[in-house]
This record gives structure tokens, sequence and C-alpha cells, in this order.
């Protein structure tokens, strides 16, 4: 089976993907746009992309092709310890550029401002791709932000280790497909949620409360609710629900059928456990 993932080799989401997924063979991507493309067109049968962080929140833009891409659910997610660290070339004593990931960017942003207040940054496609820039081109005064792997992989010198701002850093990955069935792992459930991106019909006083009170008299605990503009006009927005619970055949298709009673757009993109990947 072929699996997609952000990559490219050594990102974060090519560990994630190797503890879901040890025995198949994993396609890096350039882009978390590309894994659902691969997806899309059956290039890869499955694909693992960020989610959410713990520091910075969520991946919009996972949340905005999930909205975009038709008949893509979410299989499971899984959460993965996050340590970032500072790497140089070994031919360089100094630097005088940060290149990283935003999210990894912003991840160290306190360390940065305490130890390299005055270098600059620069946004990459990944942590893993900044650690390679660094690795080919060994006559530019770079650093990279990556992982441990990554240094390894690309022959780079640590010089900070751990340098995320929060000890408690973790990333929530989901495995997409075309496949409505959640997919079952070895490993710590934590939880267990459905999720759900609701359009109201049209902007008006009470629209929100009205969508959460199909949950609310059910009884149905809402684990997270998230806005996302549409990029139609100002205040077009699509809501990102998970319903912490499990799937009642009953009360939680009453829950989508009510809702869409009253004009709001549902989709479903699935309903699956979350579990708890290692270091």
């Amino acid at each position: 089976m072929m699996i997609a993932f952000l990559g490219p080799q050594a990102s974060f989401t090519q560990l994630a993907a190797s503890q879901i997924f040890p025995h198949h063979e994993l396609i890096p991507q350039s882009s978390i746009l590309d894994c659902f493309v691969a997806v899309q067109n059956g290039t890869a049968e499955k694909a693992v992309v960020p989610l959410e962080n713990s520091i910075e929140g969520t991946v919009s833009m996972t949340l905005d092709y999930l909205y975009d891409f038709e008949n893509i659910f979410i299989e499971t997610e899984a959460i993965m310890p996050i340590s970032h660290q500072l790497m140089i070339h070994p031919e360089n004593k100094d630097f005088t550029k940060i290149i990283s990931h935003p999210q990894a960017l912003a991840q160290t942003f306190h360390f940065r401002f305490d130890h390299y207040k005055n270098i600059a940054t620069q946004d990459y496609s990944s942590t893993s791709a900044a650690a390679k820039l660094i690795a080919e081109n060994p006559h530019e005064k770079w650093a990279a932000i990556a992982n441990s792997y990554a240094a390894k992989l690309y022959g780079l010198k640590i010089i900070h280790q751990n340098i995320q701002d929060f000890e408690q850093n973790h990333t929530k990955f989901i495995v997409i497909s075309k496949n409505k069935k959640s997919l079952r792992l070895e490993f710590p459930k934590t939880s267990e949620k459905t999720s759900l991106l609701i359009t109201l019909p049209e902007d008006h006083a009470g629209g929100l409360h009205q969508v959460l009170s199909v949950f609310a008299w059910r009884k149905m605990n809402l684990s997270k609710i998230e806005s996302r503009t549409m990029k139609k006009s100002l205040g077009n927005y699509f809501f990102f629900i998970n319903v912490a619970s499990e799937w009642h055949p009953v009360l939680s298709e009453n829950a989508l059928e009510e809702l869409r009673l009253f004009g709001a757009d549902v989709k479903f993109i699935g309903h699956y456990n979350e579990y708890m990947l290692e270091d």
C-alpha cells in the first residue's frame, strides 16, 4: 500500500507515518496539497498530514483542504511529541539566517528571541526541507530548525537541542483516504470523536447558537469548534466541529439530519480514534 506524507525525508510527518504504517511504502510529497491530490487521484491510497500543534494551533491549510476536497475522510488521528533542534553545516561555525517551517519558527520564538534576536528568519516548506537546504549549501551561513533524524540524515551539526518554547509540544497528525471506516492502531487510545464541517445557510443572529443547540439538547459533547474563512468574501465562514463520543447510529444521524433541515450544509469527514505515538 502506498502512503503519501508531507516530506521530504526526515520530516516530522514522516516520523509519524513510519510509526502508523511501519510496513508500507511511504511517498514524500512537497506540500499538504500534494498529499490530498495524491489520495484523490489514486497515486496513494492514504496520506498522513499535520492537523494541529499544541503551541501554534490548527494547520490552516489542512483544514481548508478537508473542506475543499470531496469524498476524502479522516481515518485516524495520532499525537506525537515534537522536539526541535538548531543545526548548521559542520563546515560553518556561525550563521546569519535561520530557516524552517513557519510552525517550527513559531514554536521556538522565545528561544530565538533570547539567544538570536538579531538573526533573520526565513519560512520554508518543511523542517526537513530546510535541513536538506543547509546540507546542500555549505558555503551559506545558514542554520535550520528540524529534528534529530534530519540532522543525522543530512550530516548536520546540532548546536542547540530541544529549543521548543514549551516542553509539552505535541502535533496531531491525521490519516486521510477515500475510506469512511476508521483505522485501528496498536497504540494507546486517547479519545474517540466525529469530525464535521458545517456551513450556515446565511449570516443571521443566533445562527451558530442554532447549530450548537442541536448537539446541546442531545448532550453531545463538543471537544472543538473552530471557524475558517471560506475565502469568498468577508464574513463567510465554515465551522470545524469535533463531537467527542462514540458514534450512535440513531442519535448522531438525527443530529446531522436536524442541521440539514434548517439549511446548514453538513460535511461528515470521519468518526475515528485518536492515539498517542511514541517519542
